[in-house]
């Protein structure tokens, strides 16, 4: 931010207001962060119905990932409600960056569940703790 005012009087209001401003226009910056396990589950598996929470879509086809219009392809990630849906969130997952957006439901406090094909990929993610930042809370980034 520059200060061409001449009596260099510096409003730290305005400077707050177009400091969010940025910060919020970086759409990879966390808004906050996390700390809980991760987990694996498929779409069929005994407790679950093959439809999302968020949007009731069926997922019995296989179909593991979303295009959102901010981020791209993401994984789809059941959380609890302490995360709204449509929220985005990253982890480091076997030394790879994971985004994931959270269209279902199903675990409890901080906890992740990662949609998966196959019970061997469920099985072989187990249950890892992790920290996972969070990019979006909902369908629009704000962190209020």
């Amino acid at each position: 931010i520059f200060n061409d005012n001449s009596n260099k009087v510096l409003d730290l209001t305005a400077m707050a207001i177009k400091m969010e401003e940025i910060r919020m226009q970086d759409l990879y910056y966390p808004l906050d962060t996390y700390v809980g396990n991760l987990t694996g589950y498929v779409a069929d598996c005994p407790l679950c119905g093959g439809t999302l929470g968020c949007t009731g879509q069926n997922v019995l086809d296989g179909t593991t990932t979303y295009n959102d219009s901010q981020y791209g392809t993401v994984n789809i990630i059941a959380s609890s409600t302490s995360l709204e849906c449509g929220s985005i969130v990253t982890y480091v997952f076997n030394n790879e960056k994971v985004t994931g957006i959270v269209l279902d439901r199903g675990v409890t406090g901080t906890n992740l569940d990662l949609l998966v094909r196959t019970e061997n990929e469920a099985y072989s993610i187990g249950r890892k703790n992790i920290t996972y930042d969070v990019l979006r809370f909902g369908w629009s980034r704000s962190n209020s």
